[in-house]
């Protein structure tokens, strides 16, 4: 984000038009009478994948407090079914992050979860091989919403589980950041999952596990950025309107 705002103040210096897709700290929404422990592995697998290295990750699990220790036992069971490793051997299923400064920076906001009084539930900021930037999968519960791990963009293998007291809750929690590229809402049915996505002040929605479209627009609300990439619209980025008068 800090950089796609250089690139708008350069682009505007000029009159130019820029389509920017930027950060993201994307909210997992479970609704009460959704499949729990299918939610919550979906959104554990989300934040896996690509060693968390993914803008639209859903990195905040947001679980109404009746049901969150559950989810919390969930998350936990489920986080340890990715060992890290060589990326060539069969038994691995994460690898490392990108560089040495992109390690330091996600354990560094791991030891600030903790020092925030998250609780570590599973992982930790040490690295689990000496060689390698390798980063220990990790999820926090206890999370409030104005912690550093809930705001801020970590971009590597780590979830923060916050507790909603209902759907009102929720939805601000969901929106409390300054982005909006990501989301999705597991429910009972698809129709009150769709109801509470139109609430999310973000970008892209999946409901009840729904797959990522190439053919549908993608793009940030917020500070994840402007414009739209894929489908129609993602053409549009890319045209001028003329108009010829009479």
């Amino acid at each position: 984000t800090a950089v796609g705002k250089k690139i708008g103040a350069i682009a505007g210096a000029a009159v130019k038009r820029v389509a920017l897709e930027l950060g993201g700290k994307s909210a997992n929404v479970i609704l009460p009478g959704a499949d729990l422990a299918k939610a919550v592995a979906a959104g554990v697998a989300d934040v896996m994948s690509n060693s968390g290295q993914s803008c639209n990750a859903l990195t905040r699990m947001l679980v109404q407090r009746e049901q969150y220790e559950e989810a919390v036992s969930l998350a936990a069971a489920a986080v340890a079914k990715y060992p890290t490793g060589d990326p060539r051997d069969p038994a691995t299923r994460l690898g490392p992050v990108i560089n040495a400064k992109q390690q330091a920076r996600v354990r560094g906001y791991i030891t600030k979860g903790i020092e925030e009084g998250a609780r570590l539930v599973a992982g930790g900021p040490d690295a689990p091989h000496e060689q390698g930037y390798f980063v220990t999968p990790t999820v926090f519960a206890d999370v409030t919403p104005e912690m550093a791990i809930a705001q801020e963009e970590i971009f590597g293998p780590v979830l923060a589980i916050l507790p909603y007291e209902d759907e009102e809750d929720a939805v601000r929690i969901a929106n409390g950041t300054v982005y909006g590229l990501g989301g999705a809402v597991w429910a009972a049915d698809a129709e009150t999952a769709a109801a509470f996505a139109r609430r999310m002040d973000t970008g892209q929605v999946d409901i009840n596990g729904g797959r990522f479209n190439v053919r549908a627009p993608f793009g940030g609300y917020k500070q994840s950025g402007v414009g739209r990439e894929l489908g129609p619209h993602g053409l549009g980025e890319y045209l001028q309107t003329k108009s010829l008068q009479f």
